[in-house]
């Protein structure tokens, strides 16, 4: 899970270097609307929407924009018939990939991806054909000045998190939690005024293909920059693991 861990931690910077030069907004916009749409507007009880607009500020959205997203997920505006929906296959190597995507339009969405698995060795499959090798969790950051794992550990037993540990590469404390608990952990956290940093629903590969060589690596790390790349695609995982020295050699620009 490390080298897609560091492979996401990636993406996270490109997205905002992106959405600087406008050509990420969309992605951003999109989270917000769903993020409204399964939790509602109210960002103190929505902490999926909250991380969505703050890491949607940090990009520069406009204040206007991020508004008219909110109202478009609450119903108060048209989504553009937006709906959500999920692509399964296996990229170089046997790699399995699972992407999620809004679209307006998914036999176009559905076109590119298959073009981009083509493009690159892999395979577009059927839905289920890797899903079941991906567990979906909610993920809660929390910064470690001020508190002790003790006190996170406390506040996990009364919660229902599944568990907490320090992310030495982070740098922060880590929370996972069944999807639907997400909100409620976080809630908890904040009664004991212990400030969260960041909350979303991931999906964690439950075992992984080790990549150990270049020419392995460079098709993979371009089928993913590609389909990150897409405007209907909001999240991708993949179950690869990778040594870091790798990732950056092989990690397209």
């Amino acid at each position: 899970m490390s080298g897609h861990s560091k492979w996401a931690n990636i993406k996270h910077r490109k997205m905002a270097q992106d959405a600087k030069k406008g050509q990420a907004y969309g992605k951003f916009t999109r989270e917000i609307i769903m993020a409204t749409k399964l939790g509602g507007p109210d960002v103190t009880g929505n902490f999926r929407l909250r991380t969505a607009i703050e890491r949607a500020k940090a990009a520069g959205l406009p204040n206007d924009t991020i508004e008219r997203a909110i109202a478009k997920g609450s119903s108060k505006l048209s989504s553009d018939n937006m709906e959500e929906i999920s692509y399964e296959g296996y990229g170089p190597g046997g790699v399995a990939v699972f992407i999620e995507a809004m679209t307006d339009n998914r036999n176009r969405t559905a076109g590119d991806i298959r073009s981009y698995f083509n493009k690159y060795g892999g395979n577009l499959g059927e839905n289920g054909c890797v899903g079941w090798l991906f567990e979906e969790k909610g993920q809660i950051q929390v910064a470690p000045e001020g508190v002790t794992e003790e006190d996170l550990l406390e506040v996990a037993l009364e919660s229902g998190a599944n568990d907490v540990h320090f992310n030495e590469d982070e740098h922060q404390f880590e929370f996972w939690t069944p999807p639907d608990l997400l909100n409620s952990v976080c809630q908890a956290l904040q009664e004991k005024n212990i400030p969260v940093q960041s909350a979303e629903i991931t999906r964690i590969p439950q075992n992984t293909v080790q990549v150990t060589e270049a020419e392995m690596a460079k098709p993979l790390l371009k089928l993913l920059d590609l389909i990150e790349s897409h405007d209907d695609v909001q999240n991708v995982y993949a179950n690869f693991d990778m040594e870091e020295a790798l990732l950056e050699e092989c990690s397209p620009n």
